[in-house]
């Protein structure tokens, strides 16, 4: 009998929260950790974090070009090859297709900037985890260090769900990784942003295995999962 597969994904509604960037961080991070095989699935039409691992030197983490509608075959087929970690980053908005998401993981992962503006767009997603019954962490990211408004976020978020003790700080070079496929770990491992990836991984991980089972084949998440599979390929793509 295969092992079960865990699946991670990235939600929230509010653009510029981060969930492309702590995507394939924590991607990376756990398949150094021991964690992989592991695979990303992109779905947000924009493309972003398929178009970053187009430009990774280093085919690892694999890649999964799925959509909304083929992510319960897909998500079989990466479990059949056996793949043991499966990241899932989405568009930043509230839709049903999200929620279908949603319903196919172990964990939900919200990240959210240290902003009025952002606490305020938290209340969709954790209306849609709950709704699926899935545990939500909030991550606090691009935080500016020392800041008063980063420890008031962190208490304001923890009114609706559980918030992961690392703090996720703004720095130039997760952005300078990004550029050419690369993460901060990839660029300097000993660095503070090294740090806190790592130190984030490992409490999701620990918040991972608290789950029950992990996705099994066969598992319905909802009407996507009736849709017939079309083109679907797993590695490297072009992306127009």
């Amino acid at each position: 009998m295969l092992a079960s597969m865990r699946v991670i994904v990235f939600a929230s509604q509010k653009g510029g929260s981060g969930k492309t960037t702590l995507s394939g961080h924590i991607a990376v991070e756990a398949g150094r950790a021991g964690a992989g095989p592991v695979a990303l699935i992109d779905t947000d039409p924009q493309g972003s974090l398929a178009k970053w691992w187009n430009v990774r030197q280093d085919p690892q983490p694999a890649f999964i070009q799925s959509v909304f509608s083929n992510l319960f075959q897909d998500l079989d087929r990466a479990r059949d090859e056996g793949f043991r970690l499966v990241v899932i980053d989405t568009p930043p908005a509230v839709t049903r297709a999200i929620s279908e998401v949603v319903g196919f993981a172990d964990l939900v992962v919200a990240p959210t900037r240290p902003s009025p503006h952002d606490l305020r767009a938290v209340g969709p997603t954790v209306d849609i985890a709950q709704a699926r019954g899935k545990p939500l962490v909030f991550v606090v990211n691009g935080a500016t260090p020392k800041s008063r408004i980063t420890s008031e976020a962190a208490i304001a978020l923890s009114q609706h769900g559980t918030v992961a003790p690392t703090v996720i700080h703004h720095r130039v070079d997760y952005a300078a990784s990004m550029i050419d496929g690369r993460t901060v770990m990839e660029i300097d491992p000993y660095c503070k942003s090294a740090q806190e990836i790592s130190e984030l991984w490992q409490y999701l991980d620990r918040r991972l295995k608290r789950a029950e089972g992990g996705y099994r084949q066969g598992e319905e998440a909802g009407p996507a999962a009736q849709a017939s599979p079309q083109n679907r390929v797993f590695g490297r793509r072009a992306v127009q």
